[in-house]
């Protein structure tokens, strides 16, 4: 399965639908959706790294707090992330590397502003050839 994602239109929100070889693939994919939405991805450099570690009780709310914690990490801190590599991902425990840099109005192109991650139409499948998922963002 080729990686990637693509933005989904909804009447009051917005979707993303990734898809990757693994779990891992998907859910960085995922982030870079959520980011694309955002801000535009070609403007940030990577400069800084962060280290994240989630914890859930399942994938899906591994999902939303791992997106969650990616809009954190842009509202809350003002750090534009655009490179996702998730080292560890079960059911109940995310560690990922994010990597980015400091937010910059000169060179940041602000697109949307997305206000939350949403629980509403959220899925997770596993397919023989890789991973797919579906979730909407308050806008």
């Amino acid at each position: 399965m080729e990686a990637g994602y693509r933005i989904l239109d909804h009447p009051a929100d917005l979707g993303v639908e990734a898809r990757g070889n693994t779990l891992a693939e998907t859910f960085e994919q995922a982030a870079c959706g959520l980011v694309s939405v955002i801000i535009d991805l070609d403007s940030v450099r990577l400069v800084e790294s962060r280290a994240v570690k989630i914890e859930a009780g399942d994938h899906q709310q591994l999902l939303v707090r791992w997106l969650n914690e990616v809009l954190y990490l842009y509202d809350g801190l003002k750090f534009v992330p655009r490179d996702f590599k998730i080292a560890r991902v079960s059911s109940r425990l995310l560690e990922a590397q994010v990597r980015g840099e400091p937010f910059d109005r000169l060179r940041h192109t602000v697109r949307l502003d997305v206000k939350a991650i949403t629980y509403h139409q959220l899925e997770i499948h596993r397919s023989g050839s890789g991973h797919w998922l579906q979730v909407f963002l308050d806008i």
